[in-house]
């Protein structure tokens, strides 16, 4: 193996939601030692071009393909860092990685792979909007590319029958707008009209906009592949503020369950 191969090393990063000051100092730093960047063409572009650096975009269905470019790098001593936005962890890179991995070449798995945590667009959303993700939540990709409606259907249910609060990524496409349309009907079947349902498209970069409605007026036309869905739980509540930014009530659901006996966890998440 030779000197260069040696030193080669692949690292999978967040760069979170939009704005720089979001990527996390570990991501900066594994950027800054990089001598490539692999990833989804708009993601690559957030990667400020320098001496030294080449920067690989492709195409947002590539992913596998793109795990396998970024292993043979690494494996030829590159130090390359795979780029996602949010988590790579969260309907990102890393899965695919891995998934690259394990059916590729056997000598990739002696690499040096890292993943970097990143802040999702998830959290900066419920951040935002003040604390709807304060209880227990499930996360859900409404995208039917790579499983049948009817299974994100039947998550969707089960999701509204636990009472979670609930995170939607990829809610409505160009291609295929009527998905959105149907989750809203199971959704206001399942928790009611009522329920609150909260919209938080281009979180973090200077298109942000942020509202918060029902299941009975939420429409489709209200969410697109930049926007994170929220839904609250049966206990998520409503402020309204004295000083109204954008006309919006700080949202969140109690720590603990209305009418439980259990005591709110004063442990490590408090």
């Amino acid at each position: 193996m030779s000197e260069a191969a040696s030193g080669g090393w692949l690292k999978v990063v967040g760069l979170g939601p939009g704005a720089e000051a979001l990527i996390t100092p570990e991501v900066s730093a594994a950027l800054a030692e990089a001598t490539d960047v692999v990833g989804y063409v708009p993601y690559v572009e957030r990667v400020a071009p320098r001496p030294g650096l080449v920067r690989h975009g492709s195409d947002n269905r590539e992913e596998i393909r793109r795990a396998e470019a970024a292993l043979q790098l690494a494996a030829a001593g590159h130090r390359v860092v795979v780029v996602s936005s949010g988590d790579p962890g969260v309907f990102a890179m890393a899965a695919a990685l891995f998934e690259a991995l394990e059916a590729g070449e056997p000598a990739w798995r002696a690499l040096d792979i890292q993943v970097l945590p990143g802040i999702s667009a998830m959290l900066a959303a419920s951040a935002r909007l003040g604390a709807p993700l304060g209880h227990d939540f499930c996360c859900i990709n409404l995208s039917d590319n790579l499983k049948p409606r009817a299974l994100i259907e039947r998550r969707l249910r089960l999701a509204a029958e636990a009472d979670f609060a609930m995170a939607f990524y990829n809610p409505r496409s160009r291609a295929r707008p009527e998905g959105f349309e149907r989750a809203l009907q199971v959704l206001r079947e399942a928790c009611g009209p009522a329920r609150p349902i909260m919209f938080a498209r281009a979180v973090a970069t200077p298109e942000e906009s942020l509202r918060v409605t029902t299941l009975g007026e939420a429409t489709p036309e209200m969410a697109d592949m930049r926007t994170l869905v929220l839904v609250g739980s049966s206990q998520t509540r409503l402020i309204p503020r004295l000083t109204p930014h954008q006309g919006l009530p700080w949202v969140y659901t109690p720590r603990s369950v209305l009418g439980s006996d259990s005591v709110a966890d004063s442990g490590a998440g408090s």
